[in-house]
């Protein structure tokens, strides 16, 4: 697969975008709006100006990089594609209304691939007459730095349409696993249990924000401590997602702590709002 598109231009399919660019891929990305996809391709430059500033790129390769990724309003203009990748908010009917729109506009053999982490791509296929093509596709923000992707078989999805996303994944200088549709996946039900708890353990008031961080980094050996992960996941999509695998499962460790969805209606969202659980403007 050489052509690829991207639907959404969130941090997500932006992401997707800077990490398929990085490996040289030439990569339209739609949105509905343009001061959307420009303002998702200036925090795209201001990463890759901090990259050169650490002397891992080149400004010249940072140049080049942005110039391969083109954005657009018009849906068209990603239809000619091998593969498209959808990136745009987790709620299932906006899904399926694209995944519909792209079956009318794609050639037969373009394969669609769902960036979800908890939705259904059998119930995303059935907006579309190719359920053969379609499969899940989550990638980890951020894009360009994480290597796993999960690839995500429905119900319809062929053998072929699998093997064939988990070699491009391979190609860009991804670690492909295989999962059978489950809600969350692998990574996003484990995660979605730890992070829920912590923020129980902080609304209880057993600890610190920074306490707890410190703990698990320090205690688990973890990267990065939950708080400052859910930061920078978006206080707002883990709500969502632990919402989905609520529902899904039945299960209430999934449900988010009222303190998430308090802080989601103050638009406290995480990094890319400057505020979550840190203060990002200081």
């Amino acid at each position: 697969m050489e052509r690829v598109s991207i639907i959404g231009a969130g941090v997500m399919g932006m992401g997707i975008a800077q990490a398929l660019a990085q490996q040289g891929l030439e990569v339209p990305i739609y949105d509905l709006e343009r001061s959307i996809l420009e303002r998702s391709l200036e925090r795209t430059r201001r990463n890759l100006e901090s990259l050169v500033s650490k002397e891992k790129i080149t400004a010249e390769e940072a140049e080049r990089i942005i110039s391969r990724i083109k954005i657009t309003t018009n849906l068209e203009d990603t239809t000619t594609a091998d593969l498209i990748i959808e990136a745009v908010f987790e709620d299932m009917e906006v899904k399926k209304k694209v995944f519909a729109q792209l079956d009318g506009l794609c050639p037969p053999a373009t394969i669609l691939a769902s960036n979800t982490s908890t939705l259904s791509p059998t119930e995303i296929a059935s907006a579309t007459k190719r359920p053969d093509k379609v499969v899940g596709m989550h990638w980890f923000n951020p894009a360009p730095v994480m290597r796993l992707i999960e690839v995500i078989s429905g119900a319809e999805t062929s053998e072929e349409t699998v093997q064939a996303v988990m070699e491009f994944a391979r190609k860009v200088g991804k670690t492909p696993v295989r999962v059978n549709e489950a809600p969350g996946g692998i990574v996003s039900r484990i995660l979605r249990g730890y992070l829920n708890v912590a923020v129980d353990v902080l609304a209880e008031g057993v600890a610190t924000v920074e306490d707890i961080d410190t703990a698990m980094k320090l205690g688990a050996n973890f990267p990065m401590g939950p708080f400052e992960l859910i930061d920078l996941i978006g206080v707002d999509v883990h709500t969502n997602n632990s919402d989905a695998l609520a529902r899904e499962l039945g299960d209430l460790k999934y449900r988010p702590h009222a303190l998430l969805r308090k802080m989601v209606r103050a638009g406290h969202l995480g990094r890319k709002t400057g505020r979550g659980f840190y203060d990002y403007t200081k």
